[in-house]
């Protein structure tokens, strides 16, 4: 996700030993050599995950029932023909009844009412066929838009707005005239905020590394976000993942950080926010152990107004894009979840005791289990190959108090450092992971990587191929026979986005089921339908010139995963992000975010035109004739 990242700042000596296999300066030509050159089909076919979703699928596939749109530049939503989009709600709307309108200057009691800024994951929860709550992160705000002064002296009622404009949203929807919209007046209606009390939970709550001044106990944290995307679980819940949590944290002392922190980009500043000048927990000279206490994945259940939200500690700690969750066929919770960070990793969490439909014991099941992180091995030039998921627990893998792991709960606090210890692979930013409806395969979306291939820490390897890739690409894995809680599977890579009118002759140019009709960059939100296409959002550069000529704005595309094609379905406003992605039950309504249109002051005033302000922006997505979405 956007939210300004920050540098890679791992020191040279955490290299994992995996990195044997460096992909060296591949062209073009040695592509097409290693895939074949008979285009998509011949491409997919070769791949042994390919065909086995080819057999789950009908065998005159069609999922595509669209025709791909062109770039856009305009500040505006653009969808094929015969279909529309509508603006469900946008930052500043009201989420509880006597919220008021939207205004710039309105103060923080106001923003705790209200939709919060730059929506991102989301979930729809349906109640009946006329009633539903729809759940949605809210991962930061744009000091540019949210202060009339655009953040040049924040105050602390500032800074009290701001923390209300993040963390989630969660409203009921009700149907009406066939169409969903906003039920202000709904019981389940609520805001979490960076001021909402939660409860740590796992083997990592009440851990020394988790206690402050202001919770001693360990167990009790103000607060989520930077929440960035999300997850769903069987038993009704709703899974928030935080992100760049690094940024809101400043150390006044001025001094160096140890590698605990650095692994996490947490230094002596913050990006802006200013929360550290007004309130002592976001000081790290004050409440060392605070930043700890982030970077988690957050269980919430939207039925109950009254619940507390729980971070699941098992899942481990580090910069959570999503949380992939399904379940394998031995009733074992899975949950895949990547490090959106240059050079990070791609986890899997495994549950130690096993789903049971309707039981309450359900609610538990994300307290207890076995975090993994993988290794991916192969031949130089083939992309695809092997892999391993290396188990992170304590005693085992080098995880020992000699390498500074004294306990389980400084693994799971310190996943990062654990991951590198057992040799895990550097990834190009792994962001939304999502499992194919048959259950068989997973994808995951690498956005980009300018350090690949530049920063010793970040050789090239089999499965991140290109250097300083700037346009991103898919992996996609099987686990062994089928089993998701399997330590091997194999992998290939679904598509290497590009561009084969810049970059005809190289690497660059992208796979083959990437043309100048459906080029983009930077991949990021994925998820399936239950049809199962595949939607693929963008969050990438949007200059249209240079490497980038071509691909207009930011997008949402559609892919079929039995033939790899690809059809662009959105593009989006000025300097937006595509992000965001969950249905109806019956899959004729989409919901998509629109998010940061006009970052940094860009020409845009998206949704409501004119000098308005723009605002981040929930948006559904029908056809005409009352179909379903991309059928």
């Amino acid at each position: 996700m956007r939210a300004k990242p920050t540098p890679d700042q791992r020191p040279l000596e955490h290299e994992p030993e995996f990195n044997q296999f460096v992909e060296a300066a591949m062209s073009r030509r040695r592509f097409l050599q290693v895939t074949g050159a008979a285009g998509t089909v011949g491409f997919f076919a070769s791949s042994s995950i390919s065909q086995a979703i080819a057999k789950s699928l009908p065998s005159q596939s069609n999922l595509l029932g669209f025709e791909g749109i062109a770039i856009s530049t305009a500040d505006n939503i653009e969808v094929p023909s015969g279909y529309q989009a509508d603006v469900l709600i946008s930052w500043g709307d009201a989420v509880v009844k006597g919220a008021p309108e939207f205004a710039q200057n309105n103060n923080a009691a106001a923003q705790a009412m209200q939709f919060g800024d730059n929506n991102d994951g989301m979930s729809f929860f349906p109640i009946s066929e006329q009633r539903a709550v729809l759940v949605v992160n809210n991962e930061y705000t744009n000091n540019e838009y949210l202060y009339p002064h655009q953040g040049e002296q924040i105050t602390a009622d500032d800074a009290l707005k701001a923390q209300a404009a993040h963390g989630v949203s969660i409203v009921e929807l009700s149907k009406l005239d066939g169409k969903w919209q906003v039920n202000v007046e709904g019981r389940l209606n609520r805001r979490i905020t960076a001021n909402t009390e939660m409860d740590i939970s796992g083997v990592a709550a009440g851990h020394p590394q988790l206690k402050t001044k202001a919770d001693p106990s360990g167990k009790r944290v103000l607060g989520t976000f930077n929440n960035c995307a999300n997850g769903q679980t069987p038993w009704g819940t709703y899974l928030t993942c935080e992100e760049n949590f690094n940024g809101y944290f400043a150390n006044t002392a001025e001094t160096e950080l140890g590698d605990t922190y650095a692994r996490y980009g947490l230094n002596n500043t913050d990006r802006g926010y200013d929360w550290y000048k007004h309130q002592a927990r976001f000081d790290i000279a004050k409440e060392p152990n605070e930043p700890h206490r982030h970077g988690w994945v957050v269980e919430i259940d939207p039925m109950n107004p009254n619940s507390t939200p729980k971070k699941r500690t098992a899942l481990g700690r580090f910069k959570h894009e999503n949380a992939a969750l399904t379940i394998n066929s031995d009733g074992h919770v899975v949950v895949y979840l990547g490090d959106d960070e240059r050079g990070e990793h791609l986890y899997k969490f495994v549950s130690k005791n096993q789903y049971r439909p309707g039981a309450d014991s359900n609610r538990d099941l994300l307290e207890e289990g076995t975090l993994y992180v993988a290794q991916f091995t192969g031949t130089e030039g083939e992309l695809k190959g092997q892999g391993q998921w290396l188990e992170l627990t304590w005693g085992k893998n080098g995880l020992t108090p000699e390498n500074g792991f004294p306990d389980q709960a400084s693994v799971l606090i310190f996943a990062r450092l654990a991951a590198t210890q057992v040799g895990a692979t550097t990834m190009d930013r792994p962001e939304w992971v999502a499992v194919h409806p048959d259950n068989q395969s997973v994808f995951c979306t690498l956005t980009n990587n300018k350090h690949r291939g530049v920063k010793e820490s970040q050789p090239l390897n089999v499965v991140n191929p290109r250097e300083t890739n700037p346009y991103g690409h898919i992996v996609r894995w099987r686990p062994s026979q089928g089993n998701h809680r399997s330590d091997s599977f194999e992998w290939d890579i679904y598509v290497l986005a590009g561009n084969p009118e810049v970059h005809p002759t190289s690497l660059m140019a992208g796979s083959h089921n990437i043309h100048k009709d459906n080029m983009f960059n930077s991949p990021d939100g994925i998820g399936f339908d239950k049809a199962g296409r595949l939607w693929i959002q963008t969050d990438g550069k949007y200059s249209n010139e240079g490497d980038f000529a071509g691909m207009g704005n930011n997008q949402m595309l559609c892919s079929d995963p039995k033939t790899g094609e690809i059809r662009r379905f959105l593009t989006g406003p000025i300097a937006c992000e595509i992000t965001g992605l969950t249905f109806s039950p019956d899959y004729k309504t989409m919901f998509v975010g629109v998010q940061h249109p006009g970052e940094d002051l860009a020409p845009s005033h998206f949704p409501q035109g004119g000098n308005a302000i723009p605002r981040s922006s929930v948006i559904m997505i029908t056809r005409k004739d009352g179909g379903i979405i991309g059928a």
